[in-house]
């Protein structure tokens, strides 16, 4: 069957010829070997009935066919999230002139909330070879690279997702237009010269300007190191409309099972009146048969409905109404394992045909 999805990325599948290169910059695994890609889902301190630690994670890269529970802890200096950013700490990369190293958050650490930013959170780091793009949810993360490997307490109450992707160096030019469009807070980055004229759209975000945009949303196939297909849908915030809703489930033409962070009084309603609805998932079950409520889990990320569609996205937005006015992103899949892996945890959601205003 060729799904939308499939469609999306047919063409430029055609345009891409994966070659894997020599250059160390990329994904860590829990051991510290390179990867293509990599998910976390860091779990939240109440699960219902049980009082956890707060840090522990669940792991899923290409290799492994489901969740692993991890061995380490997200707040210690070993797996898959340590391993990876050490590039940027231990190797002194953000001293380097020959790579580009960006930490962006809405909520970055040590700083003042700015709202005027979009909604997004991510660190990049790359050279002339290739590098990793790393998409995530956890406000006051990661630390300034000076600082090292630094997990915030503040992270560890609620869920947490974390995507990571590694990519050559054409697909980050590619990556640069996608975040002028979310206008992302950058509170520490280094385009060197040698770089900044590929990348004009980092070197003046780095520097603190908000960019002219042509329109108000962008749709960007991208491929990985290794050529797995993602589809990567931002919009800024003259985009005013709920991005699953609104946009991604029309586009992929399927009906979405959506996970956010659903805070008392500010949650949207699922959405049943588009041709493609938008369903917000109440409660999560883990594979060890724990289960803990949407508003415990600060992670963004939806499913498609129907099995045979696949299609998983992570990112940047909730299902909130004072973030129809935000700019933001979805990281879109239709690898199988992906699917599989979260739809799997999907335990109760508030459906069409129950008729409910959740």
């Amino acid at each position: 069957m060729v799904t939308h999805f499939t469609l999306c990325c047919q063409i430029a599948l055609l345009l891409f010829t994966c070659l894997v290169c020599a250059a160390d910059i990329s994904c860590r695994n829990e051991e510290g070997n390179p990867v293509d890609w990599f998910i976390i889902y860091k779990l939240p301190k109440y699960k219902v009935g049980e009082v956890g630690s707060g840090v522990e994670y669940m792991y899923l890269d290409e290799s492994v066919a489901r969740w692993q529970m991890s061995k380490y802890m997200i707040n210690t200096s070993q797996g898959a999230i340590a391993n990876t950013l050490k590039q940027l700490y231990m190797g002194k990369a953000y001293m380097s002139n020959s790579s580009v190293y960006v930490l962006y958050n809405d909520g970055p650490p040590d700083l003042k909330y700015i709202q005027a930013y979009g909604h997004t959170k991510g660190v990049l780091l790359f050279d002339h070879a290739k590098g990793f793009w790393l998409s995530h949810s956890i406000p006051h993360f990661p630390s300034f690279p000076e600082r090292g490997y630094l997990y915030p307490s503040s992270g560890k109450l609620n869920g947490q997702t974390l995507l990571c992707m590694t990519y050559q160096y054409a697909q980050f030019l590619k990556i640069a237009q996608q975040l002028e469009y979310l206008y992302p807070r950058f509170y520490n980055c280094s385009v060197p010269a040698a770089l900044s004229a590929d990348l004009p759209q980092l070197a003046k975000l780095c520097a603190g300007s908000k960019p002219a945009l042509a329109s108000d949303k962008s749709m960007q196939p991208l491929f990985s190191n290794r050529g797995e297909k993602f589809i990567s849908f931002v919009k800024s915030d003259h985009f005013v409309d709920d991005i699953y809703t609104g946009w991604v489930a029309q586009v992929l033409d399927t009906d979405l099972l959506v996970e956010s962070w659903q805070t008392q009084g500010r949650v949207l309603p699922s959405n049943c009146s588009l041709p493609r609805h938008a369903m917000n998932i109440k409660r999560i079950q883990l594979p060890t048969l724990v289960r803990f409520q949407s508003y415990y889990d600060h992670s963004k990320w939806c499913v498609s409905q129907a099995y045979e569609d696949q299609v998983t996205c992570l990112g940047d937005l909730n299902r909130e109404r004072a973030q129809l006015w935000r700019g933001g992103g979805l990281i879109c899949s239709d690898n199988p394992v992906i699917y599989k892996a979260f739809r799997q945890l999907v335990d109760w959601y508030i459906s069409c045909t129950m008729k409910l205003n959740d």
